[in-house]
């Protein structure tokens, strides 16, 4: 999830009420007072949430210098760049090195560069600019800009019946778009997308902010790229809404509800590696196909293509490691 920092100095409210609705992450501020009726959000300033030199460091980028200097800081914290050109080559030499680069821009241009930079772009923005129509469209940059994964198809090779379990629901803060879904798995190196409840059914009722997950021994993927067990999700968290073309954006969680029902064994390969997920046995359960269409767990069958995202290495607590594990 990318930091959004909106500078309001000297105070204006109605800035501060733009950057606030448009989800910005911190405001930067002469002093927390003036801020202390609006919302509750983190403040930048001495008396802040957050204070310069010690939660973050700033620089401006002048030379190879100012580039190195702000490579070091950002080993160990945040660090805000500005540069005398808005050159992009310093960005993309700092964003090559570290996800802690907060890019200082003054309009909704600079920020879709600083965005872009090497695909993924920088780790945030920090607007310097007071102007409500600015900061909501660098809000709908950020809204959007949760990167991409790369998803591929895999082969369905095995669809069983396993019986009763404790199955997970997430309820989004948000609406998902058709074929947008969640990355889960019995494995953490290999996971399914399972889609969304978007679509009609005779049945129920489409309820779009849910993605019936799956067993609460899964995992799931999450937007700083950790994994976690189903089982750990609750309300307040965020999750990752993906689409089939691997596109990526930050939901929040609104509810999670486990509850014990019929579960299905779906397994998949590509080139020899297998991913699987134990899914609840019923026709609004959907994983993603090649073609990005969600297709109901009834109506899959063995040699079908469905969309996951598979990965190198193991896990420790969530965190991606360079070490040999076996899951099955």
């Amino acid at each position: 999830m990318k930091e959004f920092w909106v500078d309001i100095r000297p105070w204006n409210k109605e800035a501060a009420l733009a950057a606030i609705e448009g989800g910005a992450t911190a405001l930067l501020l002469n002093s927390r007072e003036e801020a202390s009726n609006l919302a509750r959000i983190s403040i930048i300033s001495s008396d802040g949430d957050l204070i310069e030199g010690k939660d973050f460091h700033r620089i401006e980028i002048r030379d190879k210098a100012t580039e190195e200097r702000a490579a070091e800081y950002a080993k160990t914290a945040r660090v805000v760049v500005s540069t005398t050109d808005w050159t992009v080559i310093p960005l993309e030499n700092l964003v090559a090195v570290s996800d802690r680069i907060i890019a200082e821009v003054t309009d909704a241009g600079e920020a879709a560069l600083a965005l872009g930079i090497l695909e993924k772009g920088v780790g945030g923005i920090l607007l310097a600019s007071q102007d409500p129509q600015q900061i909501r469209a660098v809000a709908t940059l950020l809204e959007g800009d949760g990167g991409t994964i790369p998803l591929i198809p895999l082969t369905i090779t095995r669809i069983v019946p396993v019986g009763v379990g404790d199955r997970v629901c997430i309820d989004t803060c948000s609406l998902f778009d058709e074929g947008e879904g969640m990355l889960v798995g019995n494995t953490s190196s290999a996971l399914l997308l399972v889609a969304a409840e978007t679509l009609e059914n005779p049945y129920v009722s489409p309820r779009p902010f849910r993605v019936n997950a799956g067993a609460v021994h899964m995992y799931i993927l999450s937007p700083d790229g950790k994994t976690r067990y189903l089982s750990e999700i609750g309300s307040g968290q965020t999750g990752c809404a993906v689409t089939g073309a691997g596109q990526i954006r930050t939901v929040s969680v609104g509810r999670v509800k486990i509850e014990r029902r019929p579960l299905i064994l779906v397994e998949a390969e590509y080139e020899g590696r297998v991913a699987s997920a134990v899914i609840q046995n019923a026709e609004t359960v959907r994983l993603v196909g090649e073609d990005g269409v969600a297709r109901s767990i009834v109506e899959l069958k063995e040699g079908d293509l469905v969309l996951g995202h598979l990965m190198t290495g193991g896990r420790h607590f969530g965190v991606a490691i360079d070490e040999t594990i076996l899951e099955r």
